[in-house]
């Protein structure tokens, strides 16, 4: 079957879609699924606008809304994860996944669900140390720090993930896994990003959660967002013994949704013909969420996931034949995906503008029935018990955020290693929320097509391409010779960087302790919500 890949949507489903069906009427391809690799930016309403970590002038209401209140209908099932600008309070009302709109389906923090046969897994968030061992504390109304943690990546979901035997098709995340650019054309990468090169240099680039479970679960492809610039990979991984097969991943990041940009990617994946059309929940991941049900916390207090370290009874959760047989058994080996949709919140009216809607906590009834289908605590309505007890840290409270590094809190240790002194202080992964000045310095460094490669299409639309076998190189010495079988296929695309006087990324100085007398700007997501007509 075909399946599309989206990078970042930011909230843009119809030119999203618009780009799908040009796909087909100029080109007879149609898509069976389409995968977005977070940012989708499922803003319902103006409460969901102020939940949404970006500054508020890049607060724009995008059509997700005509979605969810059924104006319009994704032509193709969408499944996607959540990435680091989300409206955090939609979401967070789905920890375990669910319908945000009809067809289009959210993977929840972790997820693992099955299509045509085909499974398909994804983390949604970032990672940052200083959160990764918290539990899922926050609730709306969010405050600046955990409007930001909220889509922090937690241990706790890694770890689910890791109990998983079977093998996987597809996985996505939203940042990149740590120390994949070493596994395809890094010259390239950097000749594109050329910010890029102390992270890189120093292996700090990407996470190092999303590396550990690359290791662990070995997928066919893995998916990526979040840097804004297109990049292939192969890695080919290590055995553990002589009778297992070779296993290798496709790794691909998309760039972002805009005109003119490749954010789009075409691949052909084996599936079950005698499947049905239906997104089906995924048996041992359901015994799997079943088995470390006792675990869910949702505290901000760090703690450590079970380990065979001699402190914990129990460390291995993955579960048995006879654990995956019972969850048949109790769906009556119906494993597809109830369309239970229902709308939570008021949807967003042009003509009659509500600026000052605020957010509230809501427990959504999907997730309510699935909690109750599986014996699962519903983390939400854990939330709000601690909240209404009075003992939770769940309740926001007013405090000025602390300054951190890309890697969190010196203070706090953290089981990797997150030593990066030698890097800037500017914080690459996350835009800045203080709104007072500083309009001018938020320059994009994206990159632009090369001339000698137009889009095929139209300059009002992606170039979208059919993914090669082969991909990408595993060392620098072979770059040269590899990328030209990737021309050949259709697989590469040349790029050229934006002049320093058109593009200047404009660094903001600070003493010894990291302190200025300005805004800071965050360089990596430079590129986010730059003006569109500059890619016009």
């Amino acid at each position: 079957m075909k399946v599309a890949v989206a990078g970042c949507c930011h909230g843009a489903l119809d030119k999203m879609y618009e780009t799908l069906e040009l796909l087909q009427r100029r080109h007879n391809v149609r898509p069976d699924l389409l995968l977005c690799c977070g940012d989708f930016q499922a803003v319902r309403n103006e409460a969901d606008l102020r939940c949404m970590a970006v500054p508020a002038k890049y607060r724009h209401m995008q059509t997700f809304y005509r979605y969810y209140s059924g104006e319009k209908k994704a032509p193709v099932l969408t499944v996607f994860i959540g990435g680091n600008h989300e409206a955090s309070n939609h979401l967070q009302e789905l920890p375990y996944g669910g319908w945000v709109a009809p067809n289009i389906y959210y993977l929840g923090y972790a997820g693992v669900v099955r299509f045509r046969g085909v499974r398909i897994g994804g983390i949604s968030g970032i990672f940052k140390s200083h959160d990764y061992r918290k539990g899922h504390f926050e609730c709306p109304p969010y405050n600046q720090q955990t409007i930001r943690s909220a889509y922090h990546v937690r241990s706790i979901e890694v770890f689910k993930l890791k109990q998983l035997k079977r093998p996987i098709d597809i996985f996505m995340s939203h940042d990149w896994p740590r120390s994949i650019y070493h596994y395809g054309n890094k010259k390239q990468l950097l000749k594109m990003k050329s910010f890029f090169r102390q992270e890189v240099e120093s292996n700090t680039l990407g996470s190092p959660a999303a590396s550990e479970l690359l290791q662990h679960l070995k997928p066919t492809y893995w998916f990526s967002a979040h840097l804004h610039v297109k990049f292939a990979a192969f890695m080919q991984h290590e055995t553990n013994s002589k009778e297992d097969l070779p296993k290798a991943t496709k790794f691909l990041a998309l760039d972002k949704c805009l005109p003119r940009r490749d954010f789009l990617q075409i691949i052909d994946v084996e599936h079950d013909p005698n499947a049905g059309d239906s997104l089906e929940y995924d048996a041992e991941w359901i015994a799997v969420l079943k088995a470390t049900n006792s675990l869910v916390n949702v505290t901000q207090s760090s703690w450590n996931m079970p380990e065979k370290n001699g402190l914990h009874a129990k460390w291995d959760y993955s579960v048995t034949e006879e654990a995956i047989k019972e969850v048949l058994e109790e769906l009556n080996h119906d494993l597809k995906i109830p369309c239970n949709f229902t709308l939570t919140a008021a949807c967003y009216d042009p003509s009659k503008p509500q600026k000052n809607m605020e957010p509230v906590h809501t427990i959504n009834p999907q997730t309510t029935e699935f909690c109750a289908q599986f014996g699962l605590t519903d983390i939400n309505d854990r939330i709000q018990q601690a909240k209404e007890e009075g003992s939770g840290r769940g309740e926001c409270e007013e405090e000025e955020e602390e300054e951190m590094d890309s890697t969190g809190s010196a203070e706090e240790p953290s089981e990797y290693n997150t030593d990066n002194s030698g890097l800037s202080s500017f914080n690459p992964d996350e835009i800045m929320l203080d709104e007072e000045g500083g309009d001018e310095d938020l320059s994009t460094c994206s990159v632009d097509p090369s001339p000698d490669h137009p889009p095929e299409f139209s300059t009002s639309f992606s170039d979208i391409r059919i993914m090669p076998d082969s991909m990408a190189v595993s060392s620098d010495d072979a770059m040269d010779s590899n990328n030209e079988e990737l021309e050949k296929s259709g697989g590469s695309k040349q790029v050229e960087e934006k002049s320093s006087t058109e593009r200047s990324l404009k660094r903001i100085g600070g003493d010894e302790n990291g302190n200025t007398g300005v805004k800071k700007i965050k360089r990596r997501n430079q590129a986010i919500y730059a003006a569109e007509d500059e890619d016009k």
